[in-house]
């Protein structure tokens, strides 16, 4: 019989959940009129602005803990984060998108300008790649000069940023549907698209921080692990928001989008948190860490074979849960 003490956390849960769903739907609104509103295209929407808004709560999160932590401990979760995401976006994040195309009976279309479309997202998972194996190497050895590369990580991003923003735009998935706070108007001004995205991303900030705060309660009530709630769930929490906005444009029928989103979030999971953790800490993995890096890769590997020859499916994103199953296994049996 569940004990009455899991009831308020799992309550509390799943209040944060749906409020990080709900306000995803007014945030992936938003976003959209603001990229039309800056005369971006659709993948600069989605791999830019809406990865770096949801991204940037985590790596706030991640700077606490490896600027401001009081033991190394503390430090350590921040290095897991810069490592956990990276892991829960390549599996979970794009499983819940093929599961929802599924759902929804939708197939991802075999046409030319798709083909053309998933080999352009396969340059993103590239990008990730090599910025991927360079922050694992840094992570097994040490050398004194190693908090200066973190200047490099921000670079890389930089550059990634500006390819992205100067690509031609992705083929138009259909009109934009009207902005909730202004619903009667049809080209809402620009103040009131960027207003609706800056509420609901505090709204995501907020309501993550009370899932992951609650998920920290949940795991000594359950039994688990610390070291197992950090590898396995925390993760998942931190990454909801991305999951979410997938799940939504997936419903809209955009699901390049989606792809889109997950991949310039990955590169920012890449990028960003890194170099934090190489400013701030010696940037040095343990064996839980290393196991997850090598999933990591291989299930993005897998992802850019496909895309860079112009291929997906549903099955296909569906099946990139396994590598977390296995992470899962390996974790479970560690701990």
């Amino acid at each position: 019989m569940m004990q009455l003490s899991l009831i308020p956390t799992l309550g509390v849960l799943l209040g944060a959940a749906v409020a990080i769903y709900l306000s995803c739907e007014y945030f992936v609104n938003g976003v959209e009129w603001v990229g039309r509103k800056l005369a971006v295209g659709q993948q600069a929407t989605a791999s830019i602005l809406a990865a770096f808004g949801t991204a940037l709560p985590e790596s706030a999160i991640t700077f606490i803990a490896v600027a401001f932590g009081d033991s190394p401990a503390q430090k350590n979760l921040g290095v897991g984060a810069a490592l956990g995401g990276p892991l829960v976006l390549a599996t979970i994040a794009y499983a819940v998108v093929g599961v929802s195309l599924f759902l929804s009976r939708q197939n991802l279309p075999q046409t030319p300008e798709i083909r053309n479309e998933f080999r352009r997202l396969s340059r993103d998972q590239g990008w990730f790649l090599a910025v991927f194996a360079a922050k694992v190497i840094l992570g097994v050895i040490a050398f004194a000069w190693k908090p200066w590369l973190g200047i490099l990580f921000l670079a890389v991003y930089g550059i990634f940023f500006w390819q992205e923003m100067r690509n031609e735009p992705l083929h138009p998935e259909g009109d934009l549907e009207p902005l909730k706070i202004a619903p009667r108007r049809r080209e809402p001004a620009a103040w009131q698209a960027c207003l609706q995205t800056l509420a609901a991303l505090a709204i995501i900030f907020a309501a993550s921080h009370v899932f992951v705060g609650q998920l920290n309660v949940l795991g000594p009530q359950i039994g688990i692990e610390p070291q197992l709630l950090a590898l396995l769930l925390s993760p998942i929490a931190t990454e909801l928001p991305e999951t979410m906005n997938a799940v939504i444009w997936v419903r809209q029928g955009k699901h390049r989008l989606a792809l889109a989103n997950i991949s310039g979030s990955m590169m920012i999971q890449a990028t960003v948190p890194t170099a934090l953790g190489l400013f701030f800490t010696p940037w040095m993995f343990d064996q839980s860490l290393i196991v997850a890096a090598i999933i990591t890769f291989a299930a993005v590997l897998v992802m850019f074979a496909y895309f860079r020859r112009g291929l997906g499916s549903r099955a296909l994103l569906s099946s990139m849960v396994l590598f977390y199953l296995v992470f899962s296994a390996v974790a479970m049996a560690r701990f």
